[in-house]
Formats: C-alpha cells, sequence, structure tokens
C-alpha cells in the first residue's frame, strides 16, 4: 500500500515509549510500513490535557496542521479541546460535552433533581456548553429549574474571596461546573472554604477539560461521565487506538491498494488543498470498525457512534468508582448513592427535611408508575416510594419507586417553596385516611404521623373532631363535606318496568287473594241467592234462574279491574250486586294509582334527587321503601365515621354495600349493582365532572352535607403549624388554590338537570308488555289442552253423576259445553227431557241450564 517511508509518529507526555514498542510493530507489520516513536515538546501544541497522539505524517515540521489536515486523522485517546476545523478530522474515544450533559440529566431526572445551577469560567467552549445547557431545559416537559448561571473568574481572585462569596449566594445544591482543570482545583478550594463542599451539595464536573481529576481537594460527592475503560492502563488505551489507525489503513489498502500512497492524500501539507472535500472520504473508512465485540464506529465528528459511558462518582474514603452505565440512551444505575435516601444531597439543615405521607385519591394525588425505560417521573410530578426508603430498605429497591401528582402535590411542592423546607414523600401502606380501631390505635395517614413516622400527612385528608384529638390540622384549603352520587338515567327501562308501580307482594294480594276470594264470594252469593243459580229456594214462582257461574264472576271482576267493554253477565241477587259494587270502587282506586305511577317509571325519572339530606327517610328508613334504596360508602373514612356517630340505623344497614373504592362505586352505580354512594363531596364532584359519558352525578347539584375542609396534618404542638397556615393563606389570598382547583378539579360534566324532553316510547320501554303477551300465549295452549280434557274425559266419567252439573256450574260457560257426540247442550228442556235442550238419541241425559218441568231429570 506505502512505501517504506515515515508514515506515524507518536506522542507521550512519559517517558515509557520504548515499553509500546511491541504494540507498534503490529502497525508496521499491517501497514508494511515503519512506524517511528518520536517524543515531540509540548510546546509546539496548544495548550491542551491528552495522553495519546497519533499522526500518520510525512510533513513533522507543523504537527498540528499536519494532522488535521494530512490523509489519515489524529486520534485521541482521551479528549480534544481544539474545534474540528474544516478539512480536518479527529477521532476521540471520549465522549463530548453534549453527551455528557445528556447523560447528566438523566442522572437529574432519575432522582428529581430539577433545581441546579451552572458555575463556570471563560474556559474554552463555555459558550456553547451554557447554549446547551439553555437547550437541554427550555425544550424539556421536566420542568428545570435553573436558579441562575455562576460565572467565575479566579485568575483575578486570588484570594478566592469573589468566588466563595458568589458560590455562597448560589442557593441551588446541585451544581454543573465547567472549567479547565487548574481552574477547578481553585474552585473547590472555594467551595471548602464557604461550605459548599459537603454532602449537602452535587457537583457534576462537566467538559473534556476535566477528565484528568485527581483525588485531592474534591468535594465529597461529585459526579462525572466518562468512557467506558476510564480505568484502563496507558499501554491498553495505545493498543486500542492504533488498532483502530490499522482497521482504518486497511480499509483504505482494500479500496485503493498499491496505487496511491500517502503523497496522493496528504498533498502539500502548508497548503489546504481539497482536504475539505476528501473528509468525507476519509472518515468513512472508520464508519464500521468492531474489535472484540465492540462497536468502535465513529460519527462524522469524530465521536464514537455507539459509545458505552460510565457514570462515576468520588465519594470521600473511596474515591472515584463506577455507579451505572449509559448505552444506546439507556441509563442504568448500578447502585444509587445519590438518591435522597442516602447521604448524598442532604438538606442544608436537618430540621427543614420532612417525611410527608400521602394517599392516592384522584385528582388530589395521583400515583403512576415511574418511566419504565429510565425510572424517572415525567414533569409535575415527584418520586413518592412504597415504603419510605429507611435503614431497613435497600436504597436501590426500583420496584418501589412511584411518581406522584395532583392537587395535593402543587400544594405541597408550593408550600415547601414558600416555607423553605425539604421533603421526602411516601405512600400509606397500613390503612386509608386514617381510623382509631377498636384498640384505640390509629392507622392511614394519621397513625403515620401520630406515632411520628412522618412529620405531615398530605391529601384527600378530612378534618373532623376525633382527629383532631389526635393531630393538628392546618386551615382548610379545600372546602368538602359530604355528598351522594346517583347514576343519571339515559331513559331505558327494565322489562318489567309495567310491574314496579306495585310491590309484588301487592300483585299477589290482588290477583291471586283478592280477585279469587271475592269472585268466589260472588259466586255463593249468587249461588244462594232466591233469585240466584239455586232455584229452589224461592217458590211459587216459574223454575228458573241465573246462569251465572265462577268463571262469570272471575271474568265480571277482571273487565271491572282494567275497565274492558267486554260482554259480561251481571248477577241478580242483592247481596252479589252491592259485592261487585264494591269491587268497581276498588277497582277505580288500584287502577287510578297504577296508572299514574306507571309514568314516573316508564320515564325514569330521577326520583332520588329528592334527597334532603342524610336524615332523609329513604336513608333512615331503607326498609320501608320499595325497593329499598342500596346505598354504601368507602370504610374506614371520614365519611363513614360521621354516619356512624350520627345516624347508627343507617350505617348498619349500609355496611353490606360498603365499597373497596371510588372507582368500584362507580361501576356499580353505573351496572344498577348501587342506588347511591356517600362519599367526599369533593371527589365526587370530580368524578362526576370527569366520567366518561356523564353518566354519574351528585345530587343537588352538588348539595353537600355536614360541611367541613380539607386540611394538613401535623404533630401535636409542632413548629410547622403556624408558617404553613401563613402559606396556605397566601395561597388562598394570591388565587393560586383557585387555579390548582380549575386545573385539577374542573371538568366536562355538569350536575345540571338535563332539560325534559318528549320522545316517544320505543321498544326497550315496552319490551316487557310483549314478553306478557308472549307468555300469555304459551299459557293459553295449556288452557287449551286442559279445557279439552275436561270435555273430552272427565265428562265421560261423570257424566250420569249430579257432581257433573255442579262441577260445570263452577267451571264452565252457560249451556255447560257439550262433547264430540253434542251432549250436555244448554237451553231449555222439553218435558220429559233429562238433559239441557234437546238431547240426541244416545245421550244420557243433559244437565243443561234451562227449566225443566216437574219431574224432569
Amino acid at each position: 500500500m506505502f512505501s517504506r517511508e515515515k508514515l506515524c509518529s507518536y506522542w507521550t507526555r512519559s517517558d515509557t515509549t520504548s515499553s509500546f514498542q511491541n504494540v507498534f510493530s503490529l502497525l508496521n507489520t499491517t501497514l508494511d510500513s515503519t512506524v517511528f516513536i518520536k517524543r515531540l515538546s509540548i510546546g509546539c501544541h496548544p495548550p491542551v490535557c491528552c495522553d495519546l497522539f497519533l499522526y500518520p505524517s510525512p510533513c513533522p515540521e507543523n504537527p498540528f496542521h499536519s494532522l488535521t489536515n494530512c490523509f489519515l486523522p489524529l486520534l485521541y485517546t482521551t479528549v480534544v479541546l481544539l474545534p474540528q476545523e474544516s478539512g480536518s478530522i479527529y477521532l476521540q474515544f471520549t465522549c463530548s460535552t453534549a453527551m455528557q450533559l445528556d447523560v447528566i440529566f438523566e442522572v437529574l431526572e432519575e432522582f428529581d433533581w430539577t433545581s441546579f445551577s451552572v458555575v463556570a469560567t471563560r474556559h474554552h467552549g463555555y459558550e456553547d456548553f451554557l447554549a446547551m445547557v439553555e437547550g437541554l431545559t427550555d425544550g424539556s416537559f421536566i420542568g428545570w429549574e435553573k436558579k441562575g448561571v455562576v460565572m467565575l473568574n479566579v485568575t483575578d481572585d486570588p484570594g478566592g474571596t469573589r468566588t466563595r462569596r458568589l458560590l455562597k449566594e448560589n442557593e441551588a445544591q446541585v451544581r454543573l461546573l465547567y472549567c479547565s482543570q487548574e481552574e477547578a482545583a481553585l474552585i473547590f478550594k472555594a467551595a471548602w472554604a464557604s461550605g459548599q463542599a459537603g454532602h449537602s451539595h452535587m457537583w457534576f464536573a462537566v467538559g473534556p477539560a476535566l477528565s484528568g481529576l485527581g483525588l485531592e481537594g474534591l468535594p465529597k460527592a461529585l459526579f462525572a461521565v466518562r468512557p467506558q475503560g476510564w480505568r484502563d492502563e496507558p499501554r491498553r488505551r495505545i493498543a486500542k487506538g492504533v488498532s483502530v489507525l490499522t482497521h482504518g489503513a486497511m480499509a483504505l489498502r482494500k479500496e485503493y491498494g498499491w496505487a496511491r500512497g500517502p503523497h496522493y492524500f496528504a498533498g502539500n501539507c502548508q497548503t489546504d488543498g481539497n482536504q475539505t472535500q476528501r473528509v468525507p472520504d476519509r472518515i468513512r473508512f472508520f464508519s464500521n470498525i468492531t474489535l472484540s465485540g465492540r462497536d468502535y464506529s465513529f460519527n462524522s465528528d469524530g465521536y464514537l457512534s455507539n459509545p458505552v459511558l460510565d457514570v462515576i462518582s468520588y465519594s470521600e474514603g473511596k474515591g472515584w468508582e463506577e455507579v451505572g452505565t449509559w448505552q444506546n440512551g439507556v441509563l442504568d444505575l448500578i447502585i444509587q448513592p445519590f438518591s435522597r435516601y442516602g447521604s448524598f444531597l442532604k438538606p442544608l439543615d436537618d430540621t427543614q427535611h420532612l417525611k410527608v405521607v400521602t394517599l392516592e385519591e384522584r385528582p388530589f394525588v395521583i400515583v403512576e408508575p415511574a418511566d419504565p425505560g429510565t425510572n424517572s417521573c415525567i414533569r409535575d410530578s415527584v418520586p413518592c416510594r412504597l415504603p419510605l426508603n429507611t435503614t431497613n430498605v435497600p436504597v436501590d429497591e426500583k420496584s418501589s419507586k412511584h411518581c406522584c401528582k395532583g392537587f395535593c402535590i402543587d400544594v405541597l411542592k408550593r408550600l415547601a417553596k414558600i416555607v423553605g423546607f425539604s421533603y421526602d414523600l411516601y405512600l400509606v401502606t397500613n390503612g386509608r385516611h386514617g381510623k382509631r380501631g377498636s384498640d384505640g390505635q390509629w392507622n392511614g395517614m394519621v397513625g403515620e404521623v401520630v406515632y411520628k413516622r412522618a412529620d405531615m400527612a398530605i391529601g384527600s385528608l378530612t378534618v373532623n373532631k376525633e382527629r383532631s384529638e389526635a393531630v393538628e390540622f392546618s386551615v382548610p384549603f379545600v372546602e368538602t363535606g359530604i355528598s351522594v352520587m346517583v347514576s343519571r338515567s339515559n331513559g331505558t327501562v327494565s322489562p318489567s318496568a309495567f310491574l314496579e308501580p306495585y310491590s309484588p307482594a301487592v300483585w299477589v294480594m290482588m290477583f291471586v287473594m283478592c280477585l279469587s276470594v271475592v269472585a268466589v264470594t260472588v259466586f255463593i252469593f249468587e249461588f244462594f241467592s232466591p233469585v240466584g243459580y239455586n232455584r229452589s229456594l224461592q217458590s211459587a214462582k216459574k223454575t228458573g234462574g241465573s246462569k251465572f257461574t265462577i268463571g262469570k264472576s272471575i271474568w265480571l271482576l277482571w273487565a271491572l279491574v282494567f275497565n274492558n267493554s267486554v260482554p259480561v253477565e251481571n248477577p241478580r241477587g242483592t247481596t252479589s250486586k252491592i259485592m261487585v259494587l264494591v269491587w268497581a270502587f276498588f277497582a277505580v282506586i288500584f287502577l287510578a294509582s297504577y296508572t299514574a305511577n306507571l309514568a314516573a317509571f316508564m320515564i325514569q325519572e330521577e326520583y332520588i334527587d329528592t334527597v334532603s339530606g342524610l336524615s332523609d327517610k329513604k336513608f333512615q328508613q331503607p326498609t320501608e321503601q320499595y325497593p329499598p334504596l342500596r346505598f354504601g360508602t368507602v370504610p374506614n373514612g371520614s365519611t363513614e365515621e360521621n354516619i356512624r356517630s350520627n345516624y347508627a340505623n343507617m350505617h348498619n344497614f349500609m355496611i353490606r354495600n360498603n365499597q373497596k373504592g371510588v372507582e368500584e362505586a362507580i361501576d356499580n352505580l353505573k351496572t344498577g349493582k348501587l342506588d347511591a354512594f356517600i362519599y367526599d363531596a369533593a371527589v365526587l364532584n370530580y368524578m362526576a365532572r370527569k366520567d366518561e359519558g356523564c353518566k354519574v352525578m351528585t345530587i343537588g347539584s352538588g348539595k353537600v352535607f355536614a360541611t367541613t375542609g380539607y386540611g394538613i396534618a401535623l404533630h401535636k404542638n409542632t413548629r410547622w403549624k403556624r408558617p404553613v397556615d401563613l402559606a396556605l393563606l397566601q395561597l388562598v389570598g394570591d388565587d393560586e388554590i383557585d387555579m390548582l382547583e380549575r386545573l385539577w378539579l374542573s371538568g366536562i360534566c355538569h350536575n345540571d338537570k338535563i332539560e325534559v324532553m318528549s320522545s316517544k316510547l320505543d321498544i326497550d320501554n315496552m319490551a316487557g308488555v310483549f314478553y306478557m303477551l308472549l307468555v300469555a300465549m304459551g299459557l293459553s295452549l295449556l288452557v287449551f289442552s286442559w279445557e279439552h280434557l275436561v270435555y273430552w274425559k272427565i265428562r265421560q266419567c261423570l257424566g250420569h253423576s249430579g257432581g257433573m252439573d255442579f262441577l260445570l256450574a263452577l267451571m264452565m260457560p252457560p249451556g255447560g259445553g257439550s262433547d264430540a257426540s253434542g251432549c250436555g247442550r244448554g237451553g231449555d228442556t222439553p218435558a220429559g227431557g233429562s238433559g239441557g235442550g234437546d238431547t240426541p238419541a244416545g245421550c244420557s241425559g243433559g244437565s243443561g241450564g234451562g227449566d225443566t218441568p216437574p219431574g224432569g231429570g
């Protein structure tokens, strides 16, 4: 490929050039050329801090010119501070400042360190660094809070007085440092003098100049990003660099062969020539390199395309150690020494750090899992763990990390800023809001505060008398109370709606008892009446009488009930007529009541909206209503405690309908398993406004009973009571609370009643009546079969007995009916006849209903 001439030179700050001769032998053999090792004076170069330069160049007069403008690139194993000029190539194993910032901001996001400041000097590239930070924060949805940029000039401040003052004036505990290595030593010295280098402050070393930080004078909490292999010995790094150059040269040889030597690519090192056009041609030979299974391909900027970066930290006594890796855009922290639950980033004053407990209850506290890729929380949410990370729980328990947001979380963040405290937020595990058990022990959020496992409890925590005796409450910041939620009717009724105006007991009493009993009574009165069916009771008058049977009696009473204009036969007896008149009056009342109630049940009017309060009869005496109102609440809360204390009977009834949560209760309301849900007014109003399809509502347009409010629970006689109260009043006065209510508690659904509009009844409304007709048709077939059985079978067996006459009187229409031969046909029977009407030959006597002369059968 190349002629045997000087191809490559090597520069290092160490005097160990002889130890690397074996490494370069590989390059000599591969390229069939000679690699010269030459220690150049550091004065020939701009001020840089590097370990290795490899430059194949035939013109060593001006090393950096030849390095950046010749046929093969300049390869660094650490960093480069010079900008990549047109027509030049730098290949670097290190990572760019932009990539370092990407990794650092992922770490900040992981631990919710959204508040930070920038400390920088006018070191080369600082303007680009500040622009990168600005771009990351302005274009992110995380909600970064940059607390200023501290620009230092340590060279003009020999004593460090001004540097110490500027560092102390900045309140941020997280600081991004960009400067040279010499300037970093002076800045850290000033930080120690001003108390800014302890565990209360986290420093992030950014930029290529800080890659060679030692172990002396560093702050106790220091974080940096380095390429994987940062601990490798120089021999290993040089070998890796030579291997990369070898692969690039071999790719060049494979394409161009021996036809063109290095002078073709280099040209005149003192002139630019066509180097700008040759850069893409040169870089492509290094865009696909794999060594020992690792990708060492370089991009057009001279950096590794897919680097593996190590997250390293410095801690006193341990030195630099690897705490995580970053690869393919994913951060994986092996250990988490920077957790706010560990020894790092402790509050400036431990007395200003609070443990805060909360409980999920939409929209006041919404709990979501952390992002599975980064295990971090998105904007407007804060980390909340389950359980609280203490000495008994490993700090690297990622599965316990959740993210909390909502109305109360926003209030907490504003309180922390106004009052001036830091906090750890965790979710309660042993109950809900808080209730005192039969043994006198508290559970839930209140129990966490009572037993001093938490300093503060915030959430949908209602202030009541019992809780106020155990904890100290702040001024209420949300008005609430008890409300009742019901399902909004969509006009669809059940198939049995036409039967619902009366209870099953009334229907049974009406048609099984009353109708049957009255029908039998009327028939008996008519049967024994002097002018009725039993003609033998009347003397000195032509025999005869009514043909009134029990079947006619039932038919008459049924017709009166439903006001049907069908042919009926009225009784003749006075007593029977009086009974029929009384039944007619009863039928008018029954039918009028049914009609009046039927309309209400068919249009499904929201009768529950007439509930006047918790003392309403529908709640206090539910069993006296039909159907009884099915209502319940969520146990172990202030709502249940209020009802239990004031309405014992109501509480005993609703225990059977208690719900596990608000979501379950709403589902049961929609499916008809529950008629009313009693709970916290603020929560119910929100759920009603946010419900999909607006299918639930609170009665009385959000009417509230037993008005109270949400408060923040604190220890008894705590010093935080007054500052928290003043801060809450400030939020109310500044309309911050109203703004948060509009943000979190508003919705598209309204509790106002929908205007009543007339509409046609469809098949859904009348389905029950059609079902009844189908059932009646089936029963008619059974009656038809039974009727033929009576006429054809039973009459043959009882044809010659007197009992047949009475049986037909009870069951059959006048004339008694006839069998297939015409026997038993009703009508007047001629003298000497024994049947009703003309009896055909062969018949054994009829029992007709006509007049029978003396001596007749």
